[in-house]
């Protein structure tokens, strides 16, 4: 089930808040808990009007810095310097923190953040991708051909396809009702992917009207009398220059008389039309010039019982009516008139039951990279974990342990010469008060960790000495500190060996009851999903037993770092059709994997032999394995040496231009991750973050 949708318009002056209030309150209808987001903001008097109409209107107790990224200004800003990435993981750090709080959440798309409606769409397909939302388009129809229109709509749902995005449906507004139908009927015909719902919202001019305290506030008024009813709206002005015989029949229901300040007659006579059962009730007097009216008239207006808003202007009569005809009117959250309208006419032309249940059930599975590594830190922030850095006086090391304690993700331990360490950490310009820092030879647990160790490994011949020895390596010691529950996890090997990171674990902490071997995954992040490959790392052939013990740990390890396990076992074949040793490995091993799945993780879907095609592409696996579960979705891809899955996420990388994190290993006692030696300060942070989120999700499965 989706549980999120963006609203995004091809232009503006689109009438998307319309759409926006109308969604709202079918989600309402349909979730407890329901948030309301924008990636971007315009400050209108410090306050975005759309968020405080959505908080405002449907009371959503959420405060309104929680409701948005960043103001226009602050992302230009980030931007100009380089760091249009910042901006990106911004939004979806705040968006995730709502995320957190509600059933669904309603995001609208930006306005105007560019001089091009084509370029700001981009923009907004980009934004949508990482948050990993359905898209309702809103186009609207005002001022452009039929033609037009559909070209408009036809650029952004490519735009959006071109992303991997997904539009679930398209609203035509502001258009009249012939247009309308025929808009709809050329873009039934069009071979839109995913069947999107059509409808078209026709133009209701009466949303357009401002009201009283709308125009206050454009023209910077003084109001006179009538502070209760400013919420009026005003349906047109009429300028008030001549005799009142002449004026007097011209006065219309809703209009806005606009007059010199000290015209007494007309003021008179438009207050006493209020309180006249034969004439039409006017929405206000406007008063320009700066002249208010005088005492004696002034007098006579207290005396009416109800009076109409009275406001005055400092411009003249003819510039303050030109200002008045420019003003986009919007829709205040105590404004339950208009928002009644709305509500009414997008129920009267939008099927709400058949949006309800396309957006409720199309649930997008985009994940980018930016989104994994947010969501990482985010994991390991829920349940903080205590992570050992051996490589302590390692710049890149401090760098990322400096991220890591100033975002709370994790509480860190690094080990090293405190002296050295404490300087590195001056010179480069760090802040890291909270870091623990331990030189092993002079810690209080030295000398016992030298003797749980010699315990361990005196079977194996070693002597006191060798164990005093080994405990001044900082990998073994950092590995005794997790053994002894001083330290949930442990990273190494940005200037260590693998062996020399992995050895201390094996040799100290062992496997889990549950797993013979230790293997590794890699998570390849592509542009718009993360696969699972296992193993790439660790064992150069493993067998049939080994093979699907390695599916079973990178399913389990997919499901704990949130993409639904699919397994596929990939050879050099599809199904049955050929034969060989290295085939019927791979062919007993998913026959084992499907055995040993059913008791730890039943209901997992498991394929093989299968070739890499297959099991990645859709139309592929109609020809080869039609009737395959796996073909063409999967997730987890095992291969059957050490040797395919090195070079194959090495190729994939490099020319796709994913993003792998890893090696993460899995199958031991306690988590331990062994860094690259040309690892960045960002691998780093991910490999801890992943760390953390392993030493939770083991601590969780030991209780159960």
């Amino acid at each position: 089930m989706s549980n999120n949708i963006y609203i995004s318009a091809t232009g503006p002056r689109s009438g998307k808040t319309v759409i926006t209030l109308g969604v709202m309150e079918l989600m309402l209808r349909k979730n407890k808990k329901v948030g309301f987001f924008r990636p971007i903001v315009n400050e209108s008097e410090g306050v975005d009007k759309d968020l405080t109409l959505m908080a405002t209107y449907f009371d959503l107790k959420i405060p309104v810095s929680e409701m948005y990224g960043f103001t226009t200004e602050e992302a230009t800003e980030i931007a100009s310097r380089g760091r249009q990435g910042d901006v990106i993981e911004g939004i979806i750090t705040k968006y995730n923190r709502l995320k957190e709080k509600c059933d669904f959440i309603v995001s609208e798309g930006t306005d105007s953040v560019s001089a091009s409606a084509a370029f700001e769409f981009d923009i907004n397909a980009e934004i949508s991708k990482h948050l990993s939302s359905s898209v309702l388009l809103v186009a609207s129809g005002h001022g452009k051909s039929v033609g037009e229109t559909i070209q408009s709509v036809e650029t952004a749902v490519y735009s959006l396809k071109r992303r991997k995005g997904r539009t679930i449906g398209i609203i035509i507004t502001r258009t009249d009702e012939k247009n309308g139908k025929e808009i709809l009927h050329r873009l039934s015909k069009a071979s839109f992917e995913g069947d999107p719902l059509l409808y078209a919202v026709p133009e209701d001019e009466s949303l357009g009207r401002p009201t009283i305290m709308e125009i206050v506030k454009e023209l910077d008024g003084k109001v006179l009398w009538g502070k209760n009813h400013l919420n009026r709206h005003v349906h047109k002005f009429h300028v008030a220059a001549m005799q009142l015989r002449n004026f007097l029949p011209r006065i219309e229901h809703g209009s806005l008389i606009i007059t010199p300040g000290d015209r007494a007659d007309v003021i008179i006579a438009s207050v006493a039309s209020v309180s006249s059962n034969s004439r039409k009730n006017i929405a206000g007097l406007m008063l320009t010039g700066g002249l208010i009216p005088s005492k004696a008239v002034a007098e006579l207006i207290n005396g009416f019982p109800d009076v109409c808003p009275i406001i005055s202007v400092k411009e003249d009569t003819f510039p303050a009516a030109t200002r008045i005809n420019t003003i986009q009117a919007g829709i205040s959250p105590f404004d339950k008139r208009k928002i009644t309208r709305i509500l009414a006419t997008f129920e009267k032309h939008v099927d709400t039951d058949k949006l309800s249940e396309k957006v409720i059930k199309t649930k997008t599975t985009i994940k980018t990279p930016k989104m994994f590594e947010l969501e990482l830190i985010q994991k390991a922030r829920y349940k903080k974990q205590h992570i050992v850095l051996p490589e302590g006086d390692e710049e890149r090391i401090l760098r990322a342990a400096e991220i890591l304690i100033r975002r709370e993700v994790v509480d860190i331990t690094l080990l090293g010469n405190s002296a050295n360490i404490h300087r590195k950490i001056k010179a480069l310009g760090l802040r890291m008060d909270q870091a623990n820092i331990i030189d092993p030879v002079d810690s209080e647990y030295f000398d016992e960790y030298i003797q749980s160790y010699y315990a361990l490994r005196e079977h194996k011949g070693i002597t006191p000495d060798y164990a005093h020895d080994i405990m001044k390596s900082v990998n073994d010691y950092a590995t005794m500190m997790v053994f002894a529950g001083h330290a949930d996890g442990m990273v190494s090997g940005s200037v260590h060996s693998t062996a020399a990171t992995i050895r201390p674990a094996l040799q100290i902490l062992g496997t889990r009851p549950d797993c013979a071997i230790v293997s590794s995954v890699m998570f390849m992040c592509l542009e718009d999903r993360v696969l699972v490959y296992g193993d790439c790392a660790i064992n150069p052939d493993p067998n049939a037993d080994e093979l699907a013990e390695i599916a079973i740990s990178s399913a389990m390890t997919a499901k704990t770092f949130g993409v639904e396990p699919v397994v596929a076992m990939l050879s050099y074949s599809t199904g049955s059709s050929g034969k060989g040793r290295d085939v019927d490995k791979v062919r007993c091993a998913a026959e084992l994997a499907r055995l040993k799945a059913s008791e730890v993780l039943p209901g997992l879907k498991i394929e093989g032999p299968i070739q890499y095609d297959a099991a990645v592409d859709a139309s592929v696996a109609k020809t080869k394995l039609p009737q395959s579960q796996v073909a063409g979705v999967a997730t987890v891809f095992i291969f059957p040496d050490l040797n395919t899955g090195n070079n194959t996420y090495k190729a994939v990388q490099r020319s796709s231009g994913a993003v792998a994190v890893g090696p993460v290993l899995q199958g031991l006692r306690y988590p331990v991750n062994d860094l690259s030696r040309g690892c960045t300060v960002t691998d780093i942070v991910n490999t801890v973050a992943i760390t953390a989120i392993q030493a939770h999700s083991q601590k969780h499965l030991s209780r159960k």
